[in-house]
């Protein structure tokens, strides 16, 4: 790969970024092939490891040795990659649900900005994000990271530029190795499980004190910055805070982040999970997302008027994700197990009620002063595909703009108290999703046929398990 030739190129259709380029001495990204290969010799970087997400959020790549990655070579991988399910399994064919037909190969480009060190691995290895492009350079439209960044150039054609702030939580659990049993929490520094309502707690935090420093040193030596850390509700349900900033580099963090916990935790010999309900009758793990948009040319949130007072365009948004939302579940629950966080005394909401600072709504609108008005959107669940879910969340806010979609009033009182607004299952949700033209239309045919089709291959994958459930009460009752 000479670097004239590898340059990489933003998709069609996706307006390239106007950040200033990496120093070629960070210790994350750089601006071209020359300076990447200045970069990995002075860090005596071996390998290098070329991934990019698929559908579920999967890191899918390949490994090279570094003098190999920054010479003439085409990086490539079948198409088929983005049409198996989390178990592995290819769904059959339907009318919106196509294989290629040569399973033909889909290139990997290198996004030079996401190039960093892999610490946990002993020989010196690196990382890279790749986009994905076909044959002929053109953008592959349903790859996770060209999905989100389809919507980012709508926002970008009205002048605008989204700025989000993800929230992930997530279990530390006791190594299983055997998925009959139950999951439990893993034993701390006191030798003792931790339990329960342990929400805020620094007492929860330090019981974990050696794994978080090695989270924290991972995320330092990849230029991946936490805000804060906290001890959630659940038993060993810690919650990081990003930054905020640009979706896409904010999904790219998300996705390094819940490689870098789950290495992490293995360092310590327990499993970390990002499942939405890993443990019956706890608090389920959502990934919460602040959201807000800037004029690019002024800087300013469209979200305030000149005098401080909240824009149409903030109810719009507000609006749309109270409309198009509810339709785009299966992006932000994306498992048969999501549907379990979504209960009303799981400190979830289970409504598209939105409010000032109230937490039972699924659209809650901080405390703030003007300039940083945003809008949380607590529905995703943390097993989501960070790509996926700020697309459908930020997608959801922008037709509320476009087609000025006027909000209820906000909810004073608590949110959960009235019937589930949201589908109760992934079938329902997945229906949704074909059943919204809007969507189509922003999304792409192609895309919401394609993700579709996996997801009632995964739910076919789950209907042929008997759960423990049944054998209890129906092997001798019915």
């Amino acid at each position: 790969m000479s670097p004239k030739k590898t340059t990489l190129k933003p998709a069609r259709n996706v307006p390239a970024s106007k950040k200033t380029p990496p120093d070629p001495g960070s210790l994350r990204g750089v601006a071209n092939w020359k300076e990447a290969a200045r970069w990995l010799r002075d860090r005596g970087i071996e390998d290098i490891e070329c991934i990019t997400p698929d559908l579920a959020g999967v890191p899918r790549g390949k490994m090279m040795p570094s003098s190999k990655f920054t010479s003439n070579t085409s990086l490539a991988l079948p198409s088929a990659i983005y049409r198996h399910t989390i178990s592995g399994e290819y769904p059959e064919e339907t009318e919106s649900f196509r294989y290629e037909p040569r399973d033909s190969d889909l290139k990997l480009m290198p996004d030079l900005s996401t190039l960093s060190v892999v610490p946990w691995e002993t020989d010196p290895t690196a990382q890279v994000i790749c986009d994905i492009v076909d044959s002929d350079g053109g953008e592959v439209p349903y790859t996770p990271r060209n999905v989100l960044k389809r919507i980012l150039s709508l926002y970008h054609d009205r002048g605008w530029k989204p700025i989000v702030a993800p929230e992930i939580e997530f279990y530390l659990v006791a190594k299983n190795d055997d998925p009959d049993y139950p999951l439990h929490p893993p034993k701390g520094r006191s030798g003792r499980s931790i339990l329960g309502g342990q929400g805020y707690s620094i007492a929860g935090i330090n019981e974990f004190d050696e794994l978080i420093d090695d989270i924290y040193h991972f995320s330092e030596k990849q230029g991946l910055e936490i805000d804060t850390l906290i001890h959630e509700e659940g038993p060993a349900q810690l919650e990081i805070n990003l930054r905020h900033g640009n979706p896409i580099e904010l999904a790219d963090q998300v996705f390094l982040f819940k490689r870098t916990i789950r290495e992490a935790a293995l360092k310590h010999d327990i499993y970390a999970t990002f499942m939405a309900k890993p443990m019956q009758a706890q608090p389920g793990s959502a990934m919460h997302i602040h959201q807000s948009v800037v004029n690019i040319e002024t800087g300013k949130n469209v979200f305030s008027n000149a005098d401080g007072s909240a824009s149409k365009e903030f109810f719009h948004f507000i609006g749309g994700m109270q409309k198009f939302v509810p339709s785009a579940m299966a992006m932000l629950a994306p498992y048969v197990n999501s549907y379990r966080r979504l209960q009303p005394d799981m400190s979830c909401p289970v409504n598209n009620a939105w409010g000032y600072d109230n937490r039972t709504t699924a659209f809650r609108v901080p405390v703030s002063d003007p300039q940083a008005r945003r809008v949380e959107n607590r529905l995703p669940s943390s097993d989501a595909n960070p790509y996926l879910a700020l697309a459908a969340s930020l997608a959801a806010g922008l037709l509320g703009i476009m087609k000025q979609i006027e909000p209820t009033a906000p909810t004073e009182d608590s949110a959960n108290e009235g019937s589930i607004d949201l589908p109760r299952g992934l079938l329902e949700a997945v229906a949704l999703l074909e059943d919204e033209p809007a969507f189509e239309e922003i999304f792409g045919k192609q895309f919401i046929g394609l993700y579709a089709g996996v997801k009632r291959g995964e739910f076919e994958t789950f209907m042929q398990v008997i759960s423990p459930w049944e054998r209890e009460f129906l092997l001798l009752n019915v």
